[in-house]
């Protein structure tokens, strides 16, 4: 192949996708290094999950929380990704693709997955401006800045995506009207009662809708007064609508147009056979620009099996192929449950079942042919969905269900089931998660060898619920099958006697309430105590002080007795000073002046730490006073040895003096010391730098660990060392120092965000997924630099020394050393 390198055959992909995308994620897991892959995406940004646009729209959602792949993906997996650069040529014989920015590429294999475009309605006026689309991020971009004036919008199209831009627009404010062509909603996916249902669902909400509406023209504003814009829309009857933007939902058509140009094979969409290969086997493609047994398919499940089928084939399995099953299909507008699967049609050799409840507002019908389930329409209940849908897939026999079918799984063969059970006779390869395409087996698996306890944790680890969230349902009757007895959703571990509410729902609402002292926070959420007691009182304390920094002013009261004194006490009622020493490092002047120090007061016992400090032990309480101010006077300042933040930075020598350093892995250890220091944590928080793998300081055992290696600094984190043992995971690898310092920070401030009191890196990490820290910390650039500004924020708040502020007339930044807040240059 003549444009193998490296013993890696050269995949090109045009297209970024979410078919595209699963179709590498999969082949990187079959063949990690078969291929050496270039991306081209006409879009300027990252794969993103194109189904959760909507809540884009309706601002249930940021952009940051629907990316698949942030550049560190590509990153990692070493893939060259062109944003903004859409491809204009193929030349199948040199076996290359061009893009519009003259960047020209060879394959050996290609995968086209260009899409589909929308369609526009070739009507008068249909190019004016505040006409627009709805197919991608930069058509809700539009969609939201044109909503920022308010104003109606009309939407032409009752589909799926006309409904859903419609609720979004409604949720930013604008006057909504919805025009579609056919008599009822939906109607491609839903029969005429479920679609007259949904109007009234769609109009409860405040939105107009208007069937058997013909579009006739798109009026103008007079170009005397400007440029001419959208100002109404007048329908074949005469209606005429004032608006001020309009836009088009009324379908999509594969984007084959590059496919047709080189010469490919091409119908209604670009057309591959069963192994998903074009008319040229080295070309594969995939997704709503494929036309595959004579189809093209918009919803996100077949485009997965596609993008399976790719990947298996590009790894050399050639039995893999596609066979297009039934499609189901979701409304992603809160508050609407709609759902329907398979072909509902009348016909002469078909049965149906109906249930109506018209109290419930409840609609379920059921089409039977012969002895098989062949479609489901069902609005207002649709929990039965998945089992409705694997019966039609599977062309189950329901002869035996016949009596019962139409009350659901829970009632098959006439009896009601443990909702375990149900579940559990769902077969493995049951799609219970559509808009991730995560089947049970993979969730049941993940739950067991990952030890998953929580919905949170299953949506962390397997994105299953974390799109539209319409299968929780399922996935917390997954973890009930998995976990048993030891699963109960309802129970909530309290952080304490005094409530009910647990350390997660507590901290929401201090966001969701704006509370900002404890006092409000105890009568807003129903303390059963007046005062609290010693375990809520602290962890409300630093709840506060990260959620608040700067307007909440430090409790000392609600402070353990280490933290009020700023020293450890020990068993004798003494207590231990430890000066902080930046990274390990010392000086003959403050060796000098600890020894003055050990004299002056008679201090018993003298003791050189674990983490590079030296430790003072017996100091009486009424000489901590004169001990902090003595070493205050030094220049030396508190080493945190008893506090919920950072307590220290081991460092080796490094390459200074090393003869294996590759790094100058102390004075990065000081650097990291001084930009993190004095902020409070969950609980306590330690580093290290070693200068090479060899690994003398013990990094992978700290909670944020750096190995610094020939190429740069390879980033570690969630060691344990205690009470439990655990190695580090790897994080990342980073080029510099300063990017060394802002994933460190972002990571720090991520877990000051989210951890529980109390609970060390390592125990939030396992409980949130190493997946979803990655993705903040590593993969959005974006994300990240906000995670170090709320950090470097945060730190001007501070405590900046306690013994400093506890001597007598002096500042505390007096004695405080030069502190490094500005962000390091990588974040700029």
């Amino acid at each position: 192949m003549h444009n193998e390198q490296n013993g890696k055959r050269k995949l090109v992909v045009i297209g970024n996708g979410m078919a595209p995308g699963r179709a590498l994620e999969r082949l990187f897991e079959a063949s990690p290094d078969g291929y050496d892959v270039t991306i081209f995406n006409a879009e300027p940004r990252v794969n993103y999950d194109r189904i959760m646009l909507s809540p884009i729209l309706s601002g249930e959602k940021k952009f940051e929380e629907i990316v698949i792949h942030g550049d560190g993906w590509y990153v990692d997996h070493g893939v060259t990704l062109y944003k903004g650069h859409k491809v204009t040529a193929i030349d199948r014989a040199a076996k290359t693709v061009t893009s519009e920015h003259g960047e020209t590429v060879g394959y050996d294999k290609l995968i086209i997955a260009t899409g589909s475009v929308p369609i526009v309605i070739p009507v008068p006026g249909h190019k004016l401006a505040g006409v627009l689309t709805y197919r991608d991020l930069d058509d809700v971009n539009a969609m939201l800045l044109a909503a920022k004036s308010g104003g109606r919008a009309v939407v032409i199209g009752g589909g799926l995506l006309g409904l859903e831009a419609a609720a979004g627009l409604k949720a930013q404010g604008m006057e909504v009207t919805v025009l579609h062509l056919m008599p009822t909603l939906m109607e491609r996916q839903l029969d005429p009662a479920a679609g007259y249902l949904l109007k009234c669902a769609v109009e409860t909400r405040g939105i107009d809708v208007i069937t058997k509406a013909n579009t006739h023209e798109i009026v103008g504003s007079d170009p005397a007064a400007g440029p001419p814009r959208v100002k109404a829309v007048r329908l074949d009857d005469g209606t005429i609508i004032p608006c001020d933007m309009v836009v088009m939902a009324v379908g999509i058509r594969p984007n084959m147009a590059l496919a047709k140009e080189a010469g490919l094979n091409v119908n209604r969409g670009i057309v591959v056979a069963d192994d998903m290969r074009t008319s040229d086997p080295d070309i594969f493609a995939l997704g709503e620009c494929a036309e595959a047994s004579g189809q093209v398919f918009g919803l996100v499940a077949p485009l997965y099996d596609m993008a399976n089928v790719v990947a298996q084939q590009l790894a050399g399995n050639s039995e893999a192929t596609f066979h297009p099953t039934a499609t189901a299909t979701k409304l992603k507008v809160t508050g609407i449950n709609l759902f329907s699967a398979g072909d509902f049609a009348d016909g002469p050799d078909r049965e149906e079942i109906v249930l109506r409840d018209a109290a419930r507002n409840v609609y379920k019908r059921l089409v039977i042919k012969g002895n098989t389930l062949v479609g489901v329409v069902m609005y207002g209940e649709t929990s039965d969905g998945a089992w409705f849908f694997d019966l039609i897939k599977r062309a189950t026999d329901i002869t035996d269900l016949r009596e019962t079918l139409i009350f659901g799984q829970d009632y098959a063969g006439g009896s009601p089931l443990d909702p375990t059970a149900a579940v559990a006779a769902l077969p493995d390869d049951a799609e219970i998660c559509g808009c991730n395409g995560i089947r049970k087996g993979q969730i049941v698996k993940a739950i067991v060898d990952k030890g998953l306890t929580s919905i949170d944790d299953v949506r962390a680890h397997t994105k299953a619920s974390a799109s539209c969230g319409t299968c929780s349902g399922l996935v917390e009757q997954l973890l009930q099958l998995a976990l048993g007895e030891a699963y109960n959703p309802a129970a909530v571990q309290p952080m304490c006697g005094c409530t009910d509410l647990g350390h997660d729902d507590v901290r929401r609402l201090i966001v969701a309430k704006g509370l900002k002292n404890i006092p409000e926070l105890m009568q807003q959420l129903e303390w059963k105590s007046s005062g609290g007691c010693a375990k809520c009182r602290p962890a409300l304390n630093y709840y506060m002080l990260a959620t608040w920094p700067g307007e909440y002013e430090d409790d000392g009261q609600s402070r353990f007795i280490n933290e009020r004194v700023h020293a450890n006490i020990q068993k004798d009622g003494t207590f231990s000073v430890v000066p902080r020493m930046w990274g390990g490092m010392t000086s003959a002047a403050e060796l000098r002046a600890i020894a003055d120090i050990v004299d002056k007061f008679k201090i018993p016992t003298v003791k050189v730490t674990g983490g590079q400090r030296i430790d003072m032990l017996g100091v009486s309480k009424e000489d901590l006073p004169a001990v902090w101010s003595d070493l205050n006077k030094a220049g030396l300042v508190s080493g945190a040895a008893y506090a919920k933040g950072l307590r220290t930075v081991k460092t080796c020598v490094g390459k200074e003096w090393c003869r294996f350093g590759t790094q100058d892995s102390t004075g990065l250890g000081v650097k990291l010391e001084k930009f993190l220091w004095g902020s409070w944590t969950p609980a306590k928080v330690k580093l290290a730098v070693s200068g090479c793998p060899r690994n003398c300081s013990e990094a992978t055992c700290k909670d944020v660990g750096v190995i610094c290696v020939d190429s740069g600094y390879e980033i570690h984190y969630a060691g344990a060392a205690g009470l439990d043992i655990k190695g580090t995971e790897v994080l990342c690898h980073a080029a510099s120092e300063d990017e060394t310092i802002e994933i460190t920070a972002a990571l720090i401030q991520l877990y000051r965000e989210q951890a529980r009191y109390l609970e060390r890196i390592y125990k939030w990490a396992k409980r949130v997924g190493a997946d979803s820290i990655k993705a903040q910390v590593v993969d959005d650039l974006d994300k990240r630099k906000a995670l170090v500004e709320r950090f470097v924020y945060s730190q001007k708040f501070a405590q900046i020394d306690p013994w400093a502020e506890r001597a007598q007339g002096k500042d505390a930044h007096e004695f405080s050393p030069i502190r490094d807040l500005r962000i390091p240059e990588a974040a700029e």
